[in-house]
């Protein structure tokens, strides 16, 4: 049962970093200009792209369990900084601060998800030990 919980726990994490991918490459021209919104002017296309592929490689990895230290590595180099920059309740009109500290602390809360897996290894369903099982024998 914990390893199904494992699973079912990493599926949920992952899809929040897959589902930001695919919006993010979908509405590509809106997220520039919420970029731009948010005083991300510095090669917005480049920082763009690095994003899109560090979200799809790190979900994807984390999903099926595969490297998850590097999946964990790629996810926080991106989601640390924007919980920082979009999420800054501090700076927010007192009637946004409630919400904004919300949503900050529900980051952080994936952030502290996120170093538990680092920790604590992906559990038995997973990539690395499927592979890591069914080696043929050696003659």
């Amino acid at each position: 049962m914990k390893d199904l919980l494992d699973l079912l726990a990493r599926a949920f994490i992952s899809a929040i970093f897959l589902f930001e991918a695919f919006t993010s490459a979908k509405f590509f021209e809106r997220t520039k200009l919420t970029m731009t919104e948010y005083g991300i002017t510095w090669n917005q296309e480049f920082l763009l792209i690095c994003t899109i592929i560090a979200l799809s490689i790190g979900g994807i990895f984390l999903l099926i369990g595969y490297r998850p230290g590097f999946a964990v590595l790629l996810l926080l180099i991106y989601w640390i900084p924007v919980t920082f920059i979009v999420y800054s309740f501090w700076n927010k009109i007192p009637e946004k601060q409630t919400l904004y500290s919300i949503l900050f602390m529900k980051n952080i809360a994936i952030t502290g998800g996120l170093i538990h897996i680092y920790l604590y290894g992906t559990g038995r369903y997973s990539f690395r030990r499927l592979v890591g099982m069914t080696r043929i024998p050696k003659s």
